[in-house]
């Protein structure tokens, strides 16, 4: 009989190799994240703290469905647009392009995006049948490409023309409406900003405590972001005491849920609690699914704040319309 060659091994065989090496892709987006923090520069705050030539504020669309990229894309896309200077923050699959009747140049290089997948190995499906429970899944990064427009030639005119940029004297007006819409009770006074789980109230500092009327706002949306945490909302865990790994991993969530809900509102996020930095760093390389596991948090967090808004898209986190897999990359 003759030897079926290595690189024929059954389709099934294949099947069960592949997540193994695409987990990976963990390890890839941590070690990115670690480089960018240890250099000084956040990811999520990134993309408007280099100057000029940068887009307007806003959050990473596709531009065949206009629905909104979420989790750990949001940073790979946010620092793909500012490192080569996009106009916007619309972006196309290969296909989406021809769809629309554009066509990426030629010698353009895509950016990677991530969405999540769960596999089930043959030997835990063996188990589960012999000890008649459900099988246990493994959750994995499957990777795929996308173009910024500025790299599609043919394109309809309103895809490529950068979006105006919001009036500022809406800015305020629809984050003073969010923080109403959350339900949130919100208590202003006093010389310091927190969050208090045990009666579920924000605590703030009033608008004129601020050096910058517009911290008032970014600090309100950190402070929210944990409260949507609350068990009564998404129930996070939020039980670590100051310090602890528990407690670094939730501000991490609280820091980029705030930086999505400013970026969504035109407000330029910016770092709250860059003494945290450190803890950050600890606990990202002590668990390379931990960035991927917090930016997934933070986008339903500001997904939850900003479905609240008279005006709210619920659909502004949902992945590209050409994958079938959850907007977001979520680790077990």
């Amino acid at each position: 009989m003759a030897r079926r060659p290595d690189s024929a091994k059954p389709r099934s065989a294949r099947a069960e190799t592949a997540p193994v090496q695409r987990v990976d892709l963990y390890r890839q987006i941590t070690d990115t994240i670690i480089a960018q923090l240890e250099a000084g520069r956040v990811p999520w705050v990134q993309p408007w703290s280099v100057g000029p030539g940068t887009g307007a504020v806003a959050m990473p669309r596709n531009a065949a469905t206009a629905r909104a990229y979420s989790g750990i894309n949001v940073m790979l896309l946010w620092a793909a647009g500012i490192e080569a200077g996009y106009a916007t923050q619309r972006w196309l699959t290969f296909r989406q392009a021809l769809g629309l009747g554009g066509c990426v140049r030629r010698g353009e290089r895509g950016t990677p995006v991530v969405y999540a997948d769960r596999f089930t190995p043959q030997d835990e499906r063996q188990r589960a049948d012999r000890d008649g429970d459900e099988a246990r899944q493994i959750a994995f990064l499957k990777r795929f490409t996308v173009f910024n427009v500025a790299q599609v030639d043919g394109l309809p005119e309103d895809l490529t023309v950068p979006p105006p940029p919001p009036r500022e004297d809406l800015i305020e007006p629809r984050f003073r409406a969010l923080m109403d819409a959350s339900g949130v009770t919100i208590r202003i006074g006093g010389d310091r900003a927190f969050y208090r789980p045990a009666d579920d109230v924000v605590v703030l500092p009033p608008p004129e405590a601020f050096h910058e009327p517009v911290n008032f706002h970014r600090t309100a949306a950190h402070e929210l972001s944990h409260a949507v945490g609350h068990a009564s909302r998404l129930n996070r865990e939020m039980k670590g005491r100051h310090g602890s790994p528990c407690y670094a991993r939730e501000e991490l969530v609280a820091e980029i849920s705030a930086a999505f809900v400013c970026a969504s509102l035109g407000i330029v996020p910016t770092v709250r609690h860059a003494d945290y930095i450190a803890s950050w760093l600890e606990v990202l390389r002590d668990d390379d699914r931990a960035i991927v596991r917090a930016a997934s948090h933070a986008s339903k967090a500001a997904d939850w704040l900003l479905g609240r808004l008279p005006d709210g898209d619920p659909s502004a986190s949902a992945e590209d319309s050409d994958h079938a897999s959850p907007a977001m990359a979520e680790a077990a």
